[in-house]
């Protein structure tokens, strides 16, 4: 399965949460706290039983169920707040704490995104690179379309590579000049999907909990849609893919591609 394969079945494995006699107010502000994940939010009322309720399904499945309650942040000073003080996106002084939808939030491993610029792709990417940067061990791989992209983050993968048990390897079609590397890896592929897809993986450095990606498919000019993962096998189906697929692919000192 390529990688433009891969965002289609995340798309299509789309779930589902039914929404149970609450107010469209209500409704209305969970469709907007999960418009970037892959979950469609539905109304329905019941003849009879609990009231404000919700249940998430995937392909006609079961997942779970929560009262309405329990998906929204709780106000400031609420007893049965969060222990640790998380603040939600109302936090503050008069505002509310705890993530909003975070039961349902838990059964998602895959965040949908859509429209995303290449100033959003890029700072998405930052997340993924911190994280390798801080652990410090393992593989990162990043995909940047065309050689001209990467040149431009010659400087921060320089310093990515420079970690001596960080193993990067960078992903390009042959479009433009090249950036000089001494401390990474460059795969020149002559594929459609790598000029296509824009992608970040890191391997976790030998921790599931630290094991995340970012893949998105370029649909339009300037505009990316895709998905992020912290699911342990999503993330090494990436990397086994780019290495299985590219990983013959190295840069010559002729600047062409092995493979």
């Amino acid at each position: 399965m390529s990688l433009i394969e891969l965002i289609a079945g995340v798309e299509a494995h789309e779930a589902t949460l039914t929404v149970f006699d609450a107010d469209p107010a209500v409704t209305g502000e969970l469709r907007e706290h999960f418009a970037d994940r892959n979950v469609r939010i539905v109304d329905d009322q019941t003849a009879s039983g609990p009231e404000g309720f919700a249940v998430l399904a995937r392909n006609g499945e079961f997942v779970t169920a929560v009262t309405v309650d329990e998906l929204l942040p709780r106000p400031n000073g609420d007893e049965d707040g969060d222990s640790e003080g998380e603040t939600g996106d109302r936090g503050g002084e008069g505002g509310t704490t705890g993530r909003v939808g975070k039961p349902v939030l838990d059964h998602l491993d895959e965040t949908m995104f859509t429209s995303y610029s290449r100033e959003d792709m890029v700072a998405a990417s930052r997340e993924v690179e911190d994280r390798a940067w801080r652990v410090g061990d393992g593989e990162l791989h990043a995909g940047f379309q065309t050689l001209d992209v990467l040149t431009g983050e010659a400087d921060t993968y320089d310093l990515l590579g420079e970690k001596e048990r960080l193993n990067v390897h960078a992903y390009a079609a042959n479009e433009g000049d090249a950036p000089d590397v001494d401390h990474y890896t460059v795969h020149v592929g002559e594929t459609a999907e790598i000029r296509e897809t824009w992608f970040v993986a890191y391997d976790g450095g030998g921790y599931d909990e630290a094991k995340c990606a970012l893949l998105a498919e370029e649909r339009a000019p300037g505009e990316f849609y895709g998905f992020w993962s912290y699911d342990p096998e999503t993330v090494d189906y990436i990397i086994d893919y780019l290495t299985d697929r590219y990983g013959g692919s190295e840069r010559t000192d002729g600047g062409r591609a092995t493979v």
